[in-house]
């Protein structure tokens, strides 16, 4: 087990790292404003899936690998904000569809969609890698346990935390996004703001972080 004084450190750790907008964030803001609170929300379990999974990669060694091979860092830097551009050019191209779906009773995207995209999104994410290759094992006492299980424990605990932020981050965007409804022009242009905040986040990820 993992000491009390160290789980309230890392927590405290984890929240700094996630209340501050990250990709996961931003995706979710963006989703909450197009689609509504159920997108933002199922967005959210997804993307909290995928860094449960890369917490755990991280736990059995690959993020020691990510953390001193900056070819395996730039490789999942690079999917993480090509998926992003992609998604963003996508709601771009159909930034209409917005409207159509609330002209035809409200329709949102597929719930399991929008749960993939969140987890590719959470999985990738060059931020949450570096915490958990860099800092989470600052927090494992070798002499309490198995480090790998200690990690997974520390790495459910982040996840709460981010399920809780990233949900508030969307039912507050998805609460703004009733007064753009009220308007069909409105619609379109939540969904291609939406899509250009992907576009310039995928940009942004991919020119920014280690170079060396």
């Amino acid at each position: 087990m993992v000491a009390p004084d160290l789980v309230l450190a890392f927590t405290a750790a984890s929240f700094v790292l996630i209340v501050v907008p990250g990709p996961m964030v931003l995706f979710v803001i963006s989703r909450a404003l197009a689609y509504g609170r159920r997108a933002a929300v199922t967005t959210v379990l997804g993307g909290t899936a995928g860094t449960f999974v890369l917490a755990a990669a991280v736990a059995v060694g690959v993020g020691a690998i990510v953390q001193t091979s900056i070819v395996v860092f730039t490789v999942m830097k690079l999917l993480g904000a090509a998926y992003l551009v992609n998604l963003g050019f996508q709601a771009i191209r159909h930034r209409r569809a917005l409207r159509e779906a609330f002209e035809a009773g409200g329709r949102e995207i597929g719930g399991r969609r929008t749960w993939w995209e969140g987890f590719v999104v959470g999985l990738t994410n060059p931020k949450t890698v570096i915490f958990f290759a860099a800092i989470l094992p600052q927090f494992v006492d070798p002499a309490r346990g198995h480090a790998s299980v200690q990690m997974l424990l520390l790495s459910a605990i982040f996840c709460v935390v981010a399920l809780t932020l990233d949900t508030m981050w969307g039912l507050a965007a998805g609460t703004v996004r009733g007064w753009f409804a009220r308007s069909p022009r409105r619609l379109d242009l939540v969904g291609g703001a939406a899509g250009l905040t992907m576009v310039g986040l995928g940009v942004g990820l991919a020119a920014t972080g280690r170079k060396e």
